[in-house]
């Protein structure tokens, strides 16, 4: 059997808290898929000063031991080392788009979608325009950049055009609050959506893997929301920090999110809806979705996150155990989606 030399691309080049993010996903995946006899680890570490590393672990001791290398000295490093693919592990918008075409210029395959999806993906209004000609429902809104004056009708969503785990994202229910919400959400973007508060009904997840060329909808993930009390989500229903200083995720405990029941008539429906979305996009390996459900059973596109890190704790991870795929069988369909049909190393595995 074949071994496989994988890079796991780690880290942020823009700051400390997508850095964190990074390694506490890529800490899990490594974990989770050490004792795979199939596959060789190595591990290139980016910090915000653009420093990279190359530590025998994700570990702050192991971190800190490694010598940091400029880009020319991690691209002799890296090409010397005859990666056979890797797997990205990078949530801010530099690692998502310019790392992984780093790795299209020395033509080392990647697990995940290109840079040019990736970017259009990041741009919440730009993925909405893209899927909304596909045929697929979005709430109607509008682009403002700074001095722009909202004219959606609250109640209205407010966020910025490219963030995630819901910074900055405010629910505006008077005209009044438009100046507070706008000036929280131009912290993190320099565009921001105002768009349509789409009344509930549900919000949930939903998770798209290519398996042999064909696209395979996973079960739903629910998040915790109401009408009352708990309209939207934020930034503490996905992400908290610990007591020694770690990130950790917050929406795993059953209580704020669960996987929905795979004979809910919703899922069906909302996985036909991701997977026009997929293509529409143009995403290859898998995708992820979010979607509110509006009081008759409609689903709405709200954003695509088009990331895994194939950590148990990972989004796509948590809807492929539901469905009987465990972490080291998704990563192994990923790969050889990646490498393609002729190099199905791990497919007897």
């Amino acid at each position: 059997m074949s071994v496989l030399r994988i890079l796991h691309l780690v880290g942020s080049a823009y700051n400390d808290f997508y850095c964190d993010l990074s390694r506490l996903y890529a800490q899990d995946c490594l974990a989770a898929t050490a004792e795979r006899s199939h596959y060789d680890f190595q591990i290139a570490y980016i910090t915000p000063d653009r420093q990279w590393r190359f530590p025998p672990s994700l570990s702050r001791e192991d971190i800190a031991d490694t010598k940091p290398m400029t880009l020319f000295d991690a691209i002799e490093f890296i090409t010397a080392q005859n990666i056979d693919l890797v797997l990205p592990q990078m949530f801010c918008i530099p690692g998502m788009t310019h790392y992984r075409a780093l790795f299209d210029l020395l033509k080392i395959p990647y697990v995940g979608n290109t840079p040019d999806i990736m970017a259009i993906a990041a741009h919440k209004g730009r993925a909405k325009a893209i899927v909304e000609a596909a045929g697929v429902k979005v709430p109607r809104g509008e682009l403002l950049r700074q001095g722009d004056v909202p004219t959606i009708t609250p109640p209205a969503i407010v966020k910025p055009a490219s963030s995630d785990n819901s910074l900055g994202v405010v629910l505006v229910k008077d005209v009044t609050d438009y100046n507070v919400a706008l000036k929280q959400a131009f912290e993190y973007a320099s565009e921001v959506i105002v768009e349509e508060f789409i009344e509930l009904g549900r919000e949930v997840r939903c998770g798209i893997i290519v398996k042999d060329g064909d696209l395979v909808g996973l079960p739903l993930e629910e998040y915790q929301v109401n009408s009352n009390d708990k309209p939207i989500r934020n930034f503490a229903d996905k992400l908290k920090q610990t007591d020694d200083g770690n990130l950790d995720c917050a929406a795993k405990d059953n209580i704020k999110a669960w996987i929905v029941d795979p004979n809910d008539p919703i899922t069906e429906k909302v996985q036909q809806v991701a997977k026009k979305c997929h293509q529409a996009l143009g995403c290859r390996h898998y995708s992820l979705f979010d979607f509110r459900i509006d009081p008759k059973g409609e689903p709405w596109f709200l954003e695509a996150g088009l990331y895994c890190s194939f950590a148990p704790k990972s989004v796509i991870s948590c809807m492929a155990k539901a469905a009987g795929i465990s972490v080291n069988e998704l990563l192994m369909t990923a790969i050889n989606e990646t490498l393609g049909s002729n190099q199905k190393v791990l497919q007897n595995c």
